[in-house]
């Protein structure tokens, strides 16, 4: 059966439309970036970190699937704001204007370790400041990377997107899948 490194959610979700069973675990890595280290780099070591931490967990036996998410905004990663004053620094730069999301997936498996790296531009609307405001208090940016979610709240600002629209909800779902066809696992 496959594993899905990830306690989130939305990555399970997406998973599911792939209709291969797979069961969820959580691994606990350290996710800071590494001086100098450019931002497809991170996404592409953490996804196969998280895949390779899941694999020794779940005794290399299980084929496991990791991934990771940044949003990336003049070639800086914004990660899961800190707070409100966070929240209102990272929404300042992406409201209008244009910013990439980049998406690693990984799967390890007794074949070795593959993964794909997605690339999508995101753009937004001006947003002001009682719009950061209003969804501040929703309490949706709190755990998302770049303070804000695709698949929620957040849809309203977004004016534009040239990519992969499940790569940044956090699973990309035809690199997903091409990894699970090439080791016959979909």
């Amino acid at each position: 059966m496959l594993i899905l490194a990830s306690a989130s959610p939305r990555r399970a979700e997406l998973l599911t439309q792939l209709q291969v069973p797979f069961k969820q675990i959580s691994v606990d890595l350290d996710e800071s970036v590494k001086s100098g280290e450019e931002p497809r780099d991170y996404v592409v070591r953490l996804a196969r970190a998280k895949a390779e931490a899941g694999w020794r967990q779940a005794g290399h036996v299980d084929p496991v699937l990791g991934s990771d998410t940044a949003v990336v905004c003049q070639n800086k990663i914004l990660g899961k704001p800190q707070d409100q004053a966070d929240f209102k620094r990272m929404f300042a730069l992406l409201s209008g204007a244009h910013h990439q999301v980049m998406t690693a997936v990984a799967l390890r498996s007794d074949r070795g370790l593959q993964h794909r790296l997605v690339l999508t531009d995101v753009s937004f609307k001006v947003v002001s400041p009682q719009e950061m405001d209003w969804y501040w208090q929703t309490g949706e940016p709190a755990d998302k990377a770049g303070g804000y979610g695709i698949q929620g709240l957040a849809g309203r600002f977004v004016t534009r997107i040239q990519g992969s629209y499940s790569a940044v909800v956090g699973l990309p779902l035809y690199e997903t899948a091409e990894l699970l066809k090439e080791q016959h696992l979909l």
